[in-house]
């Protein structure tokens, strides 16, 4: 499973999407100099200048308070030219995540963090959700995989992948299991599924003899090892499961996508084009 073929016409989408709506704007918030985040932070605005939107490339500094933090995200709520805005986490320390995503917009959060956001996707009512688990999806309905009625094994319990994908495959009428680093016995839980989302951060942590015959399997895991970069699934679980996303070119060509997209809904919400529900905090 390639996500480079789905997300490519999804970005395609999302460029005539834009040219319908007019303006469409970006804005991420990178605090310290972080070189990995730099990294993925400019890949989004690379890849939201192809799509033809504006963006907005906030750099703070480290030594930042917490206080000057949450003003800089309040600027960025009240600009009419900014329909989406991402925190690039984890912050250096002495700051905290979680006040951080608290004062973005729920509007224009479209990493889907807020805890509105989070809150709705849990009540079956999905408005903003995180792009990977929505990149998830998208690629098993490519692919027709079949969640109904389905065993579906989470491996992974993050508040931007785990949860999220657990509550989408929920509600596509998959039988859910949530397996983390700590979980006993990993292997009986993978062997069950007939799909299996490995997004726990460990390099090859489920083996090729993990993974149940004729399942689809999708690795998130993108890890830094000598000779390169490796997933949470061992690549011989090929050999076994009818379906199995590559590392790289799996899920993160997916991620960046979705990330447009759901830009492209925070415009139309905007724009009154969706109806965003009240939101009382």
């Amino acid at each position: 499973m390639k996500g480079g073929p789905l997300a490519e016409r999804i970005r395609a989408e999302v460029a005539d999407d834009v040219r319908e709506l007019g303006e469409v704007g970006l804005a991420t918030v990178q605090v310290g100099e972080d070189p990995a985040s730099a990294i993925y932070i400019r890949r989004k605005h690379e890849a939201a200048h192809e799509a033809g939107m504006s963006s907005v490339d906030l750099k703070l500094p480290a030594e930042i308070s917490q206080e000057e933090l949450v003003a800089a995200v309040a600027e960025l709520n009240e600009d009419d030219g900014v329909d989406g805005i991402l925190v690039q986490l984890p912050l250096p320390g002495g700051l905290d995540d979680a006040l951080a995503v608290a004062a973005i917009d729920p509007v224009k959060d479209v990493d889907g963090v807020h805890p509105f956001n989070a809150g709705q996707l849990y009540l079956g009512r999905p408005t903003h959700v995180p792009a990977t688990p929505l990149g998830i999806m998208a690629l098993l309905a490519e692919h027709k995989v079949m969640l109904d009625g389905a065993r579906a094994v989470v491996v992974g319990r993050s508040d931007i992948v785990g949860k999220p994908v657990a509550h989408l495959l929920l509600q596509a009428n998959a039988t859910v299991t949530i397996c983390h680093t700590h979980t006993d016995d990993l292997e009986r839980h993978t062997l069950d599924a007939d799909v299996l989302v490995v997004a726990a951060g460990v390099p090859e942590i489920v083996t090729a003899d993990m993974v149940k015959s004729g399942s689809a399997v999708v690795d998130v895991g993108i890890n830094r090892v000598e000779g390169g970069l490796v997933g949470d699934v061992d690549p011989d679980a090929a050999e076994r499961a009818a379906f199995l996303t590559p590392v790289p070119g799996g899920i993160g060509p997916m991620t960046i996508a979705m990330l447009l997209a759901n830009t492209v809904r925070a415009a139309r919400y905007r724009l009154g084009l969706l109806a965003f529900p009240g939101v009382s905090l």
